[in-house]
């Protein structure tokens, strides 16, 4: 078992709330909803992501035998959490946005129903799933929106925060509309296309660069994609010129070159010369090292022949913008609907639905929250997923989801497709809703009828 499929990847603070409940016999139905309270620095848009690791998170739901003993064995939680432990399993409903939903803040994305303790002990991990995926989407779209349609690649891995950071991360930045990744297992587990080349190491292990250049060619002749920025770049694109025709004339042709280093833009421009000159029209260019979407649109907009990009540290950990103000909130209990009131963290209560509304042209004009049970002209974003612990329906593929990201991508309006901040898209609160939150401020006892459940329709 991979440590991050326990269901001990939790808080501590969760499984003593469970063990207070279940002493007081607080076991009914509760309802709990993950939502942004406000975008980071410069993003106009979020990109919902990891859903479907949500899903199985709570499906397969349970602690082994040797959790439940070292549980014991800590002395902390009473016999009745433990055997409550044993049993433990998901039967609670989802509700969430299609995974690949372009989203704003005090939306949310995803609500699930089920008794309190379980709905309180999946809590740190379901934040951790969202909050990551959906940093590293949104993140990875930046860059997708500014490439001019120029492919782009995940390489990522090695500085990732961890081991599953970097498959997630190849996961999330496919999803958002890069063309593969680098990391092989994401090739394995999601089937995301795998892209790769050599490192310098290879070139330095040989004491000479043309004939580390031949050798890769000779063991990878259907991907013959050659670094040359380890000493001279120049150099090293005559080099594989002159290497050319002894390949062409064993039936092997120069699939293109990397940059690593250095002003990409005048590197490109003068290899790009050198492999035309040179007969390799049909060589291509890929540029890697240090990018993100801010070096990358300074690259197109300036019109440097460089044919697709690979992009590491800066999408894989979200370096501007390395979490999101998540949260996952209590919204409804036994039927009562509940309202966090601190400073600055207020929270809209019970269980909510998001309506989007389009323009003539087809773009996103504003969204409306509201109460689950107030029904609204535009387009319902949330929708069942899990009922009563089974799927509502298959998991979309990850090519399925990619689809509706590019297509959202390209409805977005122009303001909110820039790099620089903008003005912000309009979410409106519904008035049922602001009633409910008045009436609970209020203290009054009669509170909108249906507004606690969640949306069954």
């Amino acid at each position: 078992m991979m440590p991050w499929s326990s269901t001990l990847l939790t808080d501590l603070y969760e499984l003593t709330m469970a063990h207070a409940y279940l002493q007081h016999g607080m076991e009914q139905p509760a309802v709990f909803e993950f939502f942004v309270r406000k975008l980071p620095a410069r993003r106009q848009f979020l990109i919902a992501a990891g859903l479907e690791q949500v899903i199985e998170f709570l499906l397969q739901l349970r602690l082994t035998d040797e959790e439940v003993r070292w549980l014991e064995s800590t002395g902390r939680f009473a016999p009745a959490l433990l055997d409550y432990l044993r049993r433990l399993r998901f039967a609670g409903d989802v509700e969430a946005v299609p995974e690949g939903t372009i989203f704003f803040p005090h939306e949310p994305i995803l609500r699930i129903t089920a008794p309190l303790p379980v709905a309180q002990l999946v809590e740190s991990r379901v934040m951790n799933l969202l909050n990551f995926q959906t940093m590293i989407a949104s993140k990875a779209a930046r860059s997708v929106l500014v490439a001019g349609g120029k492919p782009l690649i995940d390489f990522g891995l090695r500085r990732a925060h961890g081991a599953e950071a970097g498959l997630l991360a190849a996961r999330a930045s496919y999803l958002a509309g890069f063309a593969g990744t680098a990391t092989v297992l994401a090739g394995m587990a999601y089937g995301i296309p795998l892209y790769g080349t050599m490192a310098h190491s290879f070139v330095q292990a040989h004491q000479d660069e043309a004939a580390a250049f031949a050798h890769f060619a000779e063991s990878q002749p259907d991907n013959i994609l050659l670094l040359i920025d380890t000493y001279d770049t120049e150099e090293a694109a005559r080099k594989v010129v002159r290497l050319a025709p002894a390949l062409r004339a064993r039936g092997l042709s120069v699939k293109g070159v990397r940059l690593d280093s250095g002003d990409l833009g005048d590197h490109a421009r003068k290899v790009r010369r050198i492999l035309d000159d040179g007969g390799l029209t049909n060589a291509q260019i890929l540029a890697s090292g240090n990018l993100d979407e801010y070096r990358l649109k300074e690259l197109v907009d300036s019109g440097a022949p460089i044919d697709s990009f690979a992009i590491g540290t800066a999408m894989t950990t979200s370096s501007d913008a390395p979490s999101l103000d998540c949260a996952y909130k209590l919204q409804a209990y036994a039927g009562r609907p509940c309202r966090k009131r601190s400073e600055g963290k207020a929270t809209w209560p019970g269980a909510k639905q998001v309506y989007r509304h389009y323009d003539d042209a087809g773009q996103p004009a504003f969204d409306v929250v509201t109460t689950a049970s107030d029904r609204q002209t535009g387009t319902r974003l949330l929708e069942s997923v899990v009922k009563d612990g089974r799927r509502v329906a298959p998991a979309p593929s990850l090519d399925d989801i990619r689809r509706l990201v590019a297509t959202q991508l390209t409805q977005l309006p122009a303001r909110l497709r820039t790099l620089e901040q903008a003005p912000p898209y309009e979410v409106r609160i519904a008035p049922a809703l602001q009633e409910l939150a008045q009436a609970l401020d209020q203290n009054e006892p009669a509170l909108v009828t249906g507004s606690t459940q969640g949306d069954r329709g």
